[in-house]
């Protein structure tokens, strides 16, 4: 047994960043492009611009400047602040699974498959080990 755990972050109960959102804005620093990142996620352009939208309008800052075609072509990028968006939410995610695993272990780990570790197990249960 092991614990698991989803975590997001939610502004006026709206979701502001999640482990998904984080992997949008992961794939958008990747690949330079919007576009090239929601098609990494198999999602539509639409809809992978609404969400970065919406994560912007929950924490009220520009996380991705995009710039049009031209010559160089056109692209999205992180701006300081998405990146360091990306950082905070990877280490709060690292503490707080981190948290629940020492948790676990406080009040699980005299369990073993459901019974008190005083209690003898029968051989067939040995290749569960």
């Amino acid at each position: 047994m092991e614990p698991h755990c989803k975590l997001w972050l939610e502004e006026d109960g709206k979701v502001a960043m999640s482990d998904y959102r984080l992997q949008l804005l992961q794939c958008v620093d990747e690949t330079g492009s919007l576009a090239a990142a929601a098609k990494q996620m198999d999602l539509s352009y639409r809809r992978a611009w609404g969400k970065i939208r919406d994560i912007e309008k929950c924490l009220g800052l520009q996380l991705v400047a995009s710039v049009s075609g031209g010559a160089n072509g056109g692209g999205s990028r992180l701006t300081p602040e998405g990146a360091d968006i990306i950082r905070s939410y990877q280490r709060f995610s690292a503490r707080a699974r981190e948290a629940v695993a020492q948790s676990y272990r406080a009040e699980f780990s005299r369990w073993r498959a459901g019974r008190p570790a005083s209690v003898a197990k029968p051989r067939s249960e040995a290749a569960c080990e």
